[in-house]
């Protein structure tokens, strides 16, 4: 085994290490508001669900090249709301596109053509190809550290029918696969090989 410190020695690749051990990752295409109204996408991997009472779920938007906060951070603390839009491999190279830095108020929607459907509770629209979508209110943001963390509260959620079954309320994760991140830069897992262990009682 290989020890590496990355408090000290090997701080500077702690990024790289860790976003190269802990995978896949799910990924969290967020679409927020800008100023003016336009619809900003962006996707993040430092993401999941962590709770269910209520529903929580947890991402971090890092900062850009010179330190300000990235759009959806912006958007997030003026406007406490945020969609979750989870990515299938149909949707997978368009998410990739909108994680280029543009201009603050440039619309990825747009550059895109992403058409959006409009939530039921918050005022950022869901992306309409999307699977599966989360509606979030923030609850807080915390910094620790250069990390933002956003926490959000998820109220409504908007699923592909043919994935939820309506007898058990349940996901069909037979039918629902979406894509995962894997390590940095490039390398992405499709999620449809599934094996089954029963939990003990």
């Amino acid at each position: 085994m290989i020890e590496l410190d990355l408090l000290t020695t090997h701080a500077d690749r702690a990024y790289p290490i860790l976003a190269g051990l802990v995978t896949p990752r799910p990924i969290a295409w967020v679409t927020t508001l800008n100023e003016d109204g336009t619809v900003n996408a962006a996707p993040f991997s430092f993401f999941n669900v962590f709770g269910a009472e209520p529903p929580l779920v947890i991402f971090a938007p890092g900062d850009r090249d010179d330190g300000s906060p990235k759009d959806t951070a912006r958007n997030c603390r003026r406007t406490g709301e945020f969609v979750v839009n989870l990515v299938d491999e149909a949707l997978a190279e368009a998410m990739v596109r909108t994680a280029a830095s543009v201009p603050y108020g440039e619309s990825e929607t747009k550059r895109e053509k992403l058409a959006t459907s409009p939530s039921t509770t918050v005022g950022p629209p869901r992306i309409k190809a999307a699977p599966a979508a989360l509606e979030c209110n923030v609850h807080s943001i915390q910094q620790i550290g250069e990390n933002r963390l956003i926490l959000g509260i998820v109220h409504r959620v908007h699923v592909r029918k043919s994935f939820y079954d309506a007898k058990t309320q349940r996901i069909r994760g037979e039918k629902f696969h979406p894509i995962g991140r894997m390590a940095v830069p490039d390398w992405y897992c499709r999620t449809g090989d599934l094996f089954e262990l029963k939990r003990p009682e």
